[in-house]
């Protein structure tokens, strides 16, 4: 039983030149016992140490007991004469519940708290991730201490089916410092990820393997200067049998039940974080089940692209149980492969996890090693009965050590990888959408979706992932700006979209093209049209992007990227372009023409005819279709087909008024059904006429073959007497 003078208090000493720190004290202790505390605890001696409160300095007689408040909770300041010179000098740390503040204040609270849980699993290696929000009131009889009874209530469970190491359990104590920084393998390398939790509760629990571990920033709940407390299964038995409402919440979710505890070890990990129902010294922001729907709600935003790009998780699932026990589903997202290409992805990230070894251990390659595959994911609503899928071709790719001297130096200085994945989405949600979309809004990931905004806005018409350097909060990419021109992760970003993300890009539309099925085969969302859309339009890419746009269509053009109309994909330099109107009538038999005479004819569209004007070298301009070019192929290839086919052809001939070039085509309608040569003869035999009001054809009998077709299209007849007016011909 306590009594007033063996009454614990707290003493809070205020930021000087040992740092800010709490200490336990009696109600009996003098001003001169904490004193002799803080030089126990910092070496510092007591006749240089002064204590303050308020403007009042505390004399070392006064008894702590007559300066506390009501909540046994004193602040004092601790000054010494290093102050004013000569003595203790140097900078300290904030305590610990100012640094998680400082924490929340900076990083985004909503559907990013799961995304960095999530990627906590990742690194763990394992494949599941369930949330569960749970209503189930625990008992609060046998517990720690009465302190405990408020984190006995609802919570937010997240469990996945990988065990925690000892280096993770190691790892989640050191607060300042991600152990994951130290391996450029883990997706989660950021110290503050899981911080993030304590935006919804002040105990975060964990309950991995043999061992169950509560957190206490406040260190109120097990001791002074206790910020948590660790059972292991069979050590502390006894103890946990003890305080059997204390781990009750541990029992009974994700198939932990009373057996678990009598065999020692639990075959997964899962977090339970007790909901913050009254402020604390941490954080004000109170939560219920209402804001955690909400906090789902956010997340399914791009819960459809959130497995995207990781190795291991292939299924998340979001559940709420309510107070009477009862649980429902609210969506769950889960990738898988095609029945077809059953071994393609997990083939692809055993290539891929080869190639991060070898580019950590140092091993000296040039290449840039790319893989490719296909992954559908299913999003299923508690309300829908069928799930929502879209089907993906992800490339994935790592460069070697050696493409970039650069990139190698900054990748040992930050300990990242040059890892980038891009992704198309072939088929929507709607059954009915089939291919890519012009309306598709591309955005960048860190292996799982950055917050959305315009931040995260690529203008690309696919996603974009990398293992990039982010802002301290990790809502954006780190960019080269005026302030951090030199700041190693940006320039290392830059280095990835100039660098890595051109290969990858071009391997995926490659590989696209590879995978078309055959004209006679239906029902593959990859078409023609879809892989064009692929391509970026260099005028809705982003300024940060823009730089890896002319690496990409270099790359590109190297390959047989452009179909021509002869149902074959040809070289930038076999390639002739048509942005002839497809309304008018002679258009198709130009083309047939052409194709007919083996030449390689090619419409794209707009964002690809960009990319051509863009990346041809200023000494070999684009070749396209015109009237020149045309009038060149019929001089050696003549026109073989019907009498319409070869007036279509002389209207397109015609269309550019070069008509000294029409010299020697065959291509003259003459009105006894044949064609001949255009001629600058002026010899009798040779000349043909065109009739006129006062010339009228029926003056010259039997001489059909010397005159226009007389009933020729306005504009054609009107073209030939020009023609002829100018002497050329």
């Amino acid at each position: 039983m306590e009594t007033k003078d063996n009454r614990w208090l707290r003493v809070t000493v205020l930021p000087g030149c040992v740092g800010c720190r709490t200490v336990a004290v009696l109600e009996s202790w003098t001003v001169r016992d904490v004193k002799e505390r803080i030089l126990a605890e910092t070496g510092f001696p007591v006749s240089e140490q002064r204590l303050w409160l308020g403007d009042r300095e505390l004399s070392d007689w006064i008894r702590i007991g007559d300066l506390t408040s009501r909540n046994c909770h004193l602040f004092v300041k601790l000054q010494s004469k290093g102050l004013k010179g000569g003595g203790r000098f140097g900078q300290t740390t904030p305590p610990l519940v100012d640094f998680l503040k400082d924490i929340l204040r900076r990083y985004p609270e909503g559907g990013q708290i799961l995304k960095e849980l999530i990627q906590n699993a990742e690194d763990a290696g394992a494949t599941e991730v369930t949330f569960l929000y749970d209503e189930t009131q625990y008992g609060t009889e046998t517990l720690w201490s009465k302190d405990m009874a408020p984190y006995q209530g609802a919570a937010l469970y997240v469990y996945n089916n990988a065990v925690f190491t000892p280096e993770d359990w190691h790892g989640i104590q050191e607060i300042a410092r991600s152990r994951k920084k130290d391996d450029p393998l883990k997706v989660g390398r950021f110290g503050i990820g899981f911080n993030s939790v304590y935006h919804i509760t002040d105990v975060p629990c964990i309950f991995s393997g043999d061992q169950i571990g509560m957190l206490d920033p406040h260190q109120t709940l097990f001791g002074p200067h206790e910020s948590g407390q660790c059972w292991n299964l069979k050590d502390d038995s006894k103890e946990i049998g003890e305080l059997s409402d204390q781990f009750a919440p541990f029992v009974g979710v994700f198939g932990s039940t009373q057996d678990t505890f009598l065999s020692g070890s639990f075959p997964g990990t899962f977090f339970r974080f007790p909901l913050r129902l009254q402020p604390s010294q941490l954080s004000s922001n109170l939560y219920n089940k209402q804001k955690v729907l909400e906090l789902f709600e956010s997340f399914r935003a791009d819960a459809d692209t959130v497995l995207l790009f990781l190795k291991s998780v292939q299924n998340v699932s979001l559940r709420v149980r309510e107070a009477d026990g009862t649980e429902k589903l609210v969506f769950r997202v889960t990738a898988s492969e095609n029945k077809a290409l059953k071994q393609e992805r997990p083939n692809s990230i055993k290539i891929l996890g080869t190639a991060i070894s070898n580019y950590c251990r140092k091993v000296p390659s040039s290449s840039i090693t790319c893989v490719t595959y296909h992954v559908n994911i299913a999003l299923q609503d508690e309300s829908a009965q069928d799930a929502q899928k879209t089907a993906w071709l992800v490339c994935n790719s790592v460069a070697g050590r050696g493409v970039s001297g650069q990139l190698d130096a900054l990748a040992d200085e930050l300990k990242f990888v040059p890892i980038i994945g891009i992704a198309v989405r072939l088929s929507g949600r709607d059954a009915e959408e089939k291919g890519a979309t012009s309306d598709f809004s591309g955005k960048a990931f860190c292996f799982l979706p950055l917050p959305p905004g315009e931040e995260s806005k690529t203008g690309l018409p696919v996603h974009v992932s990398g293992f990039f350097g982010l802002t301290d909060n990790r809502r954006s990419i780190k960019w080269r700006e005026l302030d951090q021109w030199r700041d190693p992760a940006a320039v290392w970003n830059e280095l990835l979209v100039t660098r890595v993300v051109p290969n990858a890009y071009a391997t995926l539309i490659l590989d696209a093209i590879r995978r078309l099925p055959s004209p006679r085969s239906s029902g593959s969302p990859l078409s023609v049209d879809v892989i064009y859309k692929l391509w970026p339009d260099v005028n809705r890419v982003r300024g940060h992007w823009q730089p890896m746009l002319q690496p990409l269509f270099g790359e590109l053009f190297q390959n047989a990227v452009i179909y021509s109309v002869s149902s074959q994909w040809v070289t930038l330099e076999q390639a002739y372009f048509s942005e002839l109107d497809e309304s008018l009538e002679h258009t198709q038999t130009v083309l047939n023409y052409l194709h007919s005479s083996g030449k390689q004819v090619a419409k794209v569209p707009a964002n690809v005819a960009a990319a051509v004007q863009l990346a041809a070298p200023s000494d070999k301009p684009v070749r396209k279709v015109t009237p020149a070019w045309v009038r060149q192929v019929l001089r050696k290839s003549a026109h073989l087909g019907s009498a319409e086919e070869k007036l279509h052809l002389l209207e397109f001939v015609l269309s550019d008024g070069a008509y000294s070039e029409l010299l020697g085509l065959e291509l003259l309608p003459v009105q006894n059904g044949s064609f001949v040569p255009f001629s600058s003869s002026v010899a009798d035999q040779d000349v043909i006429y065109i009739t006129s009001e006062d010339y009228p054809r029926s003056l010259f009998p039997g001489l059909e073959g010397r005159f226009i077709l007389d009933n020729l299209k306005p504009h054609l007849l009107a073209a030939l007497k020009e023609a002829a007016q100018t002497r050329g011909i």
